[in-house]
This record gives C-alpha cells, structure tokens and sequence, in this order.
C-alpha cells in the first residue's frame, strides 16, 4: 500500500456517484476537499462515521469544507445508503478500486485472524490546489468530524 501523505499533489480523478454522476477531482479546485473512504456501505462503523459527519454537516461547510465518502460498493448500494441516512454529500461508487488505489487506502487487512485485501478506514484533507493538508488513519467513526475540525 502506497498512501498518499501530507504534502503529496493528489492525482486527478474521476468516479461516479450515487446517482451517475461523473465527480472529479478538479471540481474542487480552489475548495478544501474532505474525502473519507469507508470499506462498506450500511454497516455499523461506515454507518456511525457518514452519520456524525452528516450531523456536523453545516459546520464542516461553515470551515469552507466540501466532503466526499468513497467505498467499492454499487451506485445503488451507496444510492441506498445515502437516501436511507439522508447524507448531504456525494458517495463515490470506485467498484475497479481506481480512487482506492490513488490514495493508496486498498490493500492487507485482518480481522479475527483472517487476513484479506481489503479498504482501510482514512480520511484526507486536501487544499484548493489539490495538495493532501491532512491525513487521518485512526479514525473515530462516532467523533470523525472533530478530528477534521
């Protein structure tokens, strides 16, 4: 795994969201990003974390933050995962891992002694020019939005 870190330009993207819209990284350009990769939709920790980032919503855009979430599932699964929680922000559908692999959040993962490939839970803060400002590996899915804030 090759992680992006502070400093590093980010690499343009492009991926689809919920909806079938195409979202690129220089549709940003000149906003501070947050993009925050969680491994799978509906599940209790990505759950938590896209909830209190939705609930202190109105605060991260008072800061001048725009968000995106980021995970292998479906248009649909991420369309049903956000009309279920009501999020305010796009989630992009990188089923090929193209995003993934950029940032460098795919790769070896274990859980209860079974080692798989898997997302790691990060989240990035990028400038208005594309540069990575932040990078958060441990994440508190229950308090994400105050360790961006």
């Amino acid at each position: 795994m090759n992680t992006l870190k502070v400093g590093d330009k980010v690499p343009a993207f492009s991926a689809k969201d919920e909806n079938g819209n195409i979202i690129k990284l220089s549709d940003y350009k000149g906003k501070k990003l947050i993009v925050f990769f969680y491994p799978k939709a509906n599940t209790p920790g990505c759950t938590a974390e896209a909830c209190n980032l939705r609930d202190n919503y109105t605060e991260l855009k008072a800061q001048g933050y725009e968000l995106l979430g980021v995970s292998a599932d479906s248009e649909k699964s991420q369309l049903n995962f956000k009309n279920k929680y009501q999020f305010p922000f796009p989630l992009l559908a990188d089923e090929d891992h193209t995003i993934l692999n950029i940032f460098g959040v795919w790769g070896p993962k274990q859980f209860m002694g079974k080692k798989y490939d898997g997302i790691h839970r990060m989240t990035f803060v990028i400038d208005g020019d594309g540069v990575v400002e932040k990078v958060i590996d441990k994440v508190k899915t229950k308090d994400h939005a105050a360790q961006i804030l």
